[in-house]
């Protein structure tokens, strides 16, 4: 797959297998040995890394894993090696693993000589259908979720569906999460395929993992994603919908304590607060929030509301310092009929309906 962000070109490649570091070269146009990169990985993903280099002498910056190592240590971890490898404008960075590392090299990227070739090999579920797609790059900052950042497209994205093998259930978990936002947006026969998978993702994962309905989504969450992010790589307009469930999530995730909780559970959680908030304001179809909440239900994720692991009153005050605020407002994405939609709070009656959604007041 091919697609065009802005003047970014990205290619994405699902495969069963970890790409060799020869065809990485040969998918950038250039010869395996005429390129010098730099793999940045973690521990968990050390093995793949290695698997990559093969016998190749390619310098491997190894971070610590997880979302509280997410930030600007890390960030300068990554520049640190670059700059001790030598490596120029024509470097290319390979970043190894989930969202957290495709969000921090591809930061790196960015900045490092004002730019310089970005390749992600995503091994997480949630890394595959969303983080590694779309150029959105960053880290957390004042215990903000990825409030400095910047956008910042891989020239190639590989997306090798056996490393999911490897990964706990807790993992596949947070990345359904993302799967499910992206069928909401695209469609209820997305929902429906979700919801085979469902009945079976914990029972026998394995047959989850083995089967062709698992590639099929990823790649239809790609697609879909891809098309949205080519018509707005910046977020000024329709990317936003990408954003569903995310302004309660970040703040679910901020007040229980960021990496206390997957970023796909807080997601879960989320998109039901963005039903219940569509509900209250009449743009979500009833029958709707149900089917979907009887979705997210299905994988066993916490949809209490308040939740347990968080103080409401520090949801409400991330929730209110969310970085996507416009004009002193906060946006919510809420699902209608058959996608979802922007809906941008006019007044202080708009804020304390969004407040009384995470006090439990309109749970359904």
């Amino acid at each position: 797959m091919k697609f065009n962000f802005g003047e970014y070109g990205s290619s994405v490649f699902i495969s069963r297998e970890v790409p060799s570091l020869e065809k990485i070269a040969c998918d950038l146009g250039l010869l395996s040995g005429g390129f010098k990169p730099l793999l940045v990985a973690d521990e968990n993903t050390r093995w793949v890394a290695a698997k990559i280099k093969g016998e190749a002498e390619i310098p491997l910056c190894l971070l610590k894993s997880g979302e509280e190592n997410k930030n600007w240590q890390a960030v300068e971890e990554i520049l640190s090696a670059a700059c001790e490898a030598g490596l120029g404008r024509d470097g290319i960075f390979i970043g190894i693993g989930g969202g957290v590392i495709g969000d921090l090299c591809g930061f790196a990227s960015s900045i490092y000589m004002r730019g310089c070739r970005l390749v992600l090999v995503s091994t997480t579920l949630l890394g595959m259908v969303d983080a590694s797609v779309g150029g959105k790059t960053g880290f957390d900052l004042f215990g903000i979720k990825n409030l400095a950042g910047s956008f910042y497209p891989a020239q190639s994205v590989y997306i090798p569906v056996d490393c999911l093998k490897t990964l706990p259930p807790k993992e596949l978990k947070s990345g359904m999460a993302e799967l499910i936002k992206t069928a909401v947006l695209a469609g209820d026969d997305f929902l429906e395929m979700l919801a085979e998978i469902g009945a079976g993702f914990f029972s026998n994962p394995g047959a989850f993992l083995e089967g062709e309905l698992l590639c099929k989504s990823i790649e239809r969450a790609v697609l879909y994603k891809g098309g949205i992010v080519t018509e707005d790589l910046r977020e000024s307009g329709k990317r936003m919908l990408l954003n569903l469930g995310h302004t309660f999530a970040h703040s679910l995730e901020a007040a229980a304590g960021l990496g206390k909780l997957s970023h796909g559970e807080a997601v879960a959680w989320g998109i039901v607060r963005s039903c219940e908030l569509g509900l209250a304001l009449g743009i979500t179809p009833r029958g709707r929030a149900e089917k979907i909440k009887k979705l997210i239900a299905s994988f066993d994720y916490e949809l209490s509301c308040p939740h347990p692991l968080a103080e409401k009153s520090l949801i409400i005050k991330a929730m209110l310092s969310d970085k996507k605020k416009k004009n002193g407002n906060l946006t919510f994405i809420v699902p209608d009929e058959k996608s979802a939609r922007p809906y941008a709070c006019q007044n202080e009656t708009d804020h304390k309906l969004a407040e009384k959604i995470i006090n439990g007041e309109y749970v359904f």
